[in-house]
């Protein structure tokens, strides 16, 4: 590659150099945080204008607590979508690691600690065993997953016992998602935020800087810490104006936050999106895919563990039904709708937050409408079938652009 082909890929990474670059690159499937955010804001619109309750500070902070658990179950999905894998076991794996923490806890005697400990490692464990044996015996995610989704639903079942139900009743698991900070904690959570975004921005310029590429200018970076600022200031002005910025939300941005810096900053992340790229040239590169694989099948399990644990937290029980229903679809669905492709090698474990965001809303919109279960399931079918089909779309038009 040239040196001027090498420039101008830096800079179009960076910033489009014009109106019709930006809507070129937007048609081929880049911004989509961008393009869900439009999304978002059209739905909360439509739900405010149909009830005035949606954007009331007490159901926003409700909605932060819905998602929380949902959302940390979909950045492990973020990770299995990357591979260009599927993991149709993360919904029951999520319940049986919340029954695990529960029957430890309460019929056992075990601290709240340790149970929790306990119940992340079965997690790690389920994920690490699945993914060896799609790696080992060359059997499809989608059918070890499959095996899983039927497999762990017994064990759950078995763990529980007769009773079928577990009331959680230890402070440190309950106070998961029944914690609220004080409005100086929350204050000060939103001021190290929005100076480790600027921060990561300037450090990220300053590195293309001394790579000898191009960077954008330093006033589009102040516009997108101010656009971040206004969006942190605001949010933790509406939480503080009810209870408070609640832990569990608090959880997931940190999750988010902690696997975007894996994903685009560590070597792992450079060798999961290779992966997700294209396998076979990234294995006779001499990068190990089956150690990956196990890697990332673990981490979607342990993050279906944490994602469990905090909606039995925010539930104050375990049951049968935890992880069923429509859990796992969501959990799919989300990042799907916010970017993340089916077909791997592209996407954002921001996805997962954003993607919550939108299935939340819609499903938080509608209960407040008072809709019957039929009409959420079929709108939130009908929009992850939209999402699917415009990323088919944009991934041709980036196929017709290459060639």
């Amino acid at each position: 590659m040239s040196t001027a082909t090498g420039t101008a890929t830096a800079t179009a990474d960076v910033i489009p150099t014009s109106r019709a670059d930006f809507f070129r690159r937007f048609g081929q499937g880049e911004f989509s945080s961008l393009r869900v955010l439009i999304i978002l804001a059209a739905i909360w619109i439509i739900f405010q204008a149909a009830e005035s309750r949606f954007l009331t500070a007490p159901n926003l902070v409700n909605l932060s607590l819905q998602i929380a658990g949902l959302g940390t179950i979909s950045v492990g999905v973020v990770l299995v979508l990357l591979l260009g894998e599927i993991d149709l076991s993360i919904g029951v794996v999520s319940g049986l690691c919340a029954a695990v923490m529960a029957v430890l806890n309460v019929k056992h005697g075990w601290s709240p600690a340790l149970a929790i400990v306990a119940a992340l490692a079965a997690g790690a464990a389920i994920g690490a065993f699945q993914g060896t044996i799609i790696t080992r015996f060359g059997i499809p995610s989608f059918v070890v997953t499959l095996a899983g989704l039927l497999g762990w639903q017994g064990v759950m079942l078995w763990v529980l016992g007769d009773t079928g139900t577990v009331n959680l009743n230890a402070e440190l698991i309950t106070n998961i998602a029944g914690t609220f900070f004080a409005d100086v904690t929350g204050w000060i959570l939103a001021a190290v935020a929005i100076l480790a975004y600027a921060a990561t921005l300037l450090n990220g310029r300053r590195r293309r800087v001394a790579a000898g590429l191009e960077a954008p200018p330093t006033g589009v970076l102040v516009f997108r810490v101010v656009i971040v600022a206004v969006a942190v200031i605001a949010t933790v002005a509406v939480m503080n104006s009810d209870r408070g910025v609640p832990l569990a939300f608090v959880i997931l941005v940190g999750f988010v936050v902690l696997f975007q810096i894996i994903t685009t900053r560590t070597q792992f992340g450079r060798y999961l999106y290779a992966v997700g790229g294209n396998t076979e040239a990234t294995r006779r590169a001499g990068i190990p895919v089956n150690r990956i694989k196990v890697i990332v099948f673990a981490l979607s399990s342990f993050m279906a563990a944490c994602g469990g644990i905090i909606l039995a937290s925010r539930l104050l029980a375990v049951n049968q039904s935890s992880g069923g229903s429509d859990l796992l679809l969501l959990a799919i669905a989300g990042p799907v709708i916010a970017g993340t492709s089916l077909f791997g090698g592209r996407g954002s474990v921001w996805s997962a937050l954003l993607g919550a965001l939108v299935i939340g809303s819609i499903s938080n919109g509608m209960d407040l409408l008072a809709l019957p279960s039929e009409d959420k399931f079929m709108v939130t079918g009908a929009v992850l079938l939209l999402a699917v089909v415009i990323d088919a779309l944009t991934g041709a038009k980036r196929q017709q652009s290459r060639v």
